[in-house]
């Protein structure tokens, strides 16, 4: 079994220790930064398989660590997992916005936290193994699973990990109206505790990146979103 390695970016020692002790004795192999510039060059040195990103760093703060780590090609697809003891939920959406893929508030219950990294890591695993039907093709859009690429128009478009995750399963479905707690648990296993904001975010950041095809996806008022069957 291949080894998980989870990058810490956190400055707190207390906390990296409790995470570091919790996480070691799931198997899990650990490495801490405890600045962004640190974190940064880890990410990119060791290639862990999960950050686990504190947003108020000293230095670079947390928000500009996440902008980095999603515009480098070597990073762009490491699964972050946003630490937060912030109340403002605009910090949470803006990291979501950036690509992060979950987040957790401080302070936080260690079993809660652990549950989550696993989660994660489990859909990032899936979403690289095959698929029995790999291509999904409508339209001018074409998601390949086994590639993890998506593009439109023959041009490729980068998206997150849940992004890619989403628009493949509402393209999978296309004229089936998809409530937004089923696309949270097909993106979060159960895990996440906000459900409309967190998808609406993901959603309209997809859209974004869809341009002239950001129609393909309709939303459904009061229940969720479907793709246009068309």
């Amino acid at each position: 079994m291949i080894e998980k390695r989870i990058l810490i970016i956190e400055d707190d020692s207390d906390i990296t220790e409790l995470l570091r002790y919790n996480l070691e004795r799931e198997r899990y192999s650990v490495v801490v930064a405890q600045t962004g510039e640190r974190g940064l060059e880890l990410a990119a040195s060791v290639h862990p398989s999960l950050i686990l990103l504190d947003l108020g760093l000293p230095g670079i703060q947390g928000l500009e660590v996440c902008k980095s780590l999603k515009a480098a090609k070597k990073t762009a697809w490491i699964p972050i997992v946003m630490l937060t003891a912030r109340g403002e939920e605009s910090d949470v959406v803006i990291g979501l916005e950036m690509g992060a893929d979950d987040y957790v508030s401080k302070p936080f219950k260690v079993r809660e936290l652990v549950a989550r990294v696993r989660a994660v890591l489990r859909r990032s695993r899936t979403d690289r193994e095959d698929d029995a039907e790999h291509l999904v093709e409508k339209g001018p859009l074409c998601i390949d699973s086994e590639r993890h690429e998506v593009s439109l128009n023959g041009e490729l478009v980068e998206f997150t990990l849940t992004e890619f995750r989403l628009l493949r399963l509402l393209a999978s479905n296309p004229g089936r109206v998809l409530t937004r707690q089923q696309l949270l648990n097909e993106i979060t296993e159960g895990t996440a505790f906000i459900v409309d904001r967190n998808v609406d975010v993901h959603i309209r950041s997809i859209r974004k990146k869809l341009g002239q095809a950001r129609d393909l996806i309709a939303t459904i008022r009061g229940i969720g979103y479907k793709f246009q069957d068309r």
